[in-house]
């Protein structure tokens, strides 16, 4: 259940380690497992001791009655023990505390006296004799007068030290003073007293118990099985203790672990969210107002041209190649492309059996006569005169009135155009406002990995399955983010 500590990683940085959740399943297990072998070990506990209560139930004996007698007297000297307990342990306390400095300050004064060449002051004075004599004779040279000087100058001050080595010596005499009132504070007499009285009838006690020893022959034994048995209690109850102390320990850890790594994942998921939407918006933007910008009716006016040349090709002057337009590719729909129309023949009424069926049964003589001759346009230019909202003609004698058609449609759109532009401009920018005033008004979103209403559930709680597949999600998600954080620590020390 115990967790790995971060490992060091290339360049100094550590590598943190995901604590894995301890399994419930197996830690009930075990646990009721020694919760077993706990009651088991207080059982036979509770089994030797009635068997000692009961060889020692005689009552009515006088060696049963003395026992009692001296247990009681026990207690009380156990009371009162108890009851001086505080008091010696702030003596003995004292009494360290003097100890240590009396050790250190000897340990002070013999490095100081260490450092001097004399032992006494008796040496210094016959040493400062020594060199005054010299001096005084007069025959030294000067160099070696002022030398002796100089050396009569340092002893003179040692001697002042040996005066201060006197005080710490006294010092330490008084703390060792002070050492022996708080010894002989600890050999109280009274306290002396009692553990003797306490030993005597312990004595007392024993000698009776001695005296019964043929009828409680195996006493021993039994005191010594009843004293084993709660040392196993005991190990099984810390072993008890210390499995639950790892496995919630273990399992705290992992959800801390989980809960930070899952906030973590929500404000980077939440700022990237905010900086896609963000930069969506300014492209959305950005596209709303170019295609507005495009010239309106643009695609109209293609196909309008487009279906007048095929018509009537004098009708307007040749298309001149342009160069490409910014706007081109905003344009909907399709152009019309004019080179399929080239080559291609407007059925006339002379053009016989065009689309056109046959009556009668075979081997009849002669052909029907058609009713009329039909006016045929391919599909696409069918489609194309849709888009512009105009019919087809349906004979050769109807196609000046459809140029004419598309030509006054081509002029009113030619004609409006800017103003429809203009107009196609000031709602892209009206509809960018709008979009810019919500996100500065901070219009709220669900940011959360799951839909909110299954995360909400019912009266604004989640279900349990929700739960369940959130921490699952969590895990993973975590499991994702410490992969590719240990990929980008890799990256940064390479």
């Amino acid at each position: 259940m115990s967790t790995s500590d971060p490992a060091p990683a290339k360049g100094g940085k550590q590598t943190v380690v995901k604590p894995e959740r301890p399994d419930e399943e197996k830690f009930k297990a075990e646990e009721a497992k020694l919760e077993k072998a706990l009651k088991e070990a207080q059982d036979k506990t509770v089994s030797i001791q009635e068997k000692l209560n009961n060889r020692s139930s005689n009552k009515d004996s006088p060696t049963a009655k003395r026992l009692q007698e001296i247990k009681a007297e026990q207690d009380e000297i156990k009371a009162k023990q108890a009851g001086s307990k505080n008091s010696f342990a702030q003596v003995q306390e004292r009494r360290k505390k003097i100890d240590e400095q009396v050790k250190s300050r000897i340990a002070e004064l013999n490095a100081a006296k260490g450092k001097l060449s004399f032992k006494s002051v008796e040496e210094i004075d016959r040493e400062i004799q020594r060199l005054q004599k010299q001096v005084d004779t007069g025959t030294m040279k000067l160099v070696e007068e002022k030398k002796n000087l100089n050396e009569i100058t340092n002893l003179n001050k040692q001697r002042k030290n040996f005066a201060g080595f006197e005080q710490q010596q006294k010092a330490i005499d008084d703390l060792k003073a002070q050492s022996a009132e708080q010894s002989k504070q600890l050999n109280d007499p009274e306290r002396k007293a009692l553990n003797d009285r306490f030993t005597a009838l312990k004595n007392e006690a024993d000698e009776l118990y001695g005296q019964s020893r043929s009828a409680q022959k195996d006493q021993n034994a039994i005191w010594e099985e009843r004293n084993k048995a709660r040392t196993v209690q005991n190990e099984k109850f810390a072993a008890l203790r210390k499995l639950r102390d790892e496995y919630h320990g273990a399992l705290r850890e992992a959800k801390n672990y989980e809960r930070e790594a899952r906030k973590i994942r929500n404000e980077k998921y939440k700022a990237e969210q905010d900086a896609y939407h963000a930069q969506k918006r300014k492209q959305n933007a950005a596209t709303k107002l170019e295609e507005a910008s495009a010239p309106a009716y643009s695609n109209e006016i293609i196909i309008a041209e487009g279906l007048i040349r095929y018509f009537d090709p004098s009708a307007l002057p040749a298309k001149t190649e342009a160069a490409p337009s910014k706007f081109a590719a905003s344009a909907g729909g399709r152009a019309v492309d004019t080179k399929g129309f080239e080559g291609m023949k407007v059925a006339k009424k002379d053009d016989e059996d065009y689309f056109q069926g046959t009556g009668g049964k075979k081997g009849k003589k002669g052909k029907t006569t058609t009713a009329a001759t039909k006016y045929s346009l391919d599909i696409g230019t069918i489609d194309e005169l849709g888009k512009v909202g105009v019919n087809p003609p349906s004979s050769q004698a109807e196609v000046p009135g459809v140029v004419e058609k598309l030509k006054e449609k081509l002029a009113h759109w030619k004609s409006d155009q800017k103003r429809a532009t203009d107009e196609n401009i000031a709602k892209a920018q009206k509809e960018i406002d709008r979009l810019e005033a919500e996100e500065a008004n901070g219009g709220s979103r669900d940011a959360a990995t799951k839909p909110a209403q299954a995360n909400q559930g019912v009266n604004g709680k989640p279900s349990a399955e929700a739960e369940l597949q959130q921490e699952k999600d969590a895990d993973a998600d975590v499991a994702a983010e410490l992969e590719k954080a240990k990929i980008e620590d890799a990256s940064e020390t390479s």
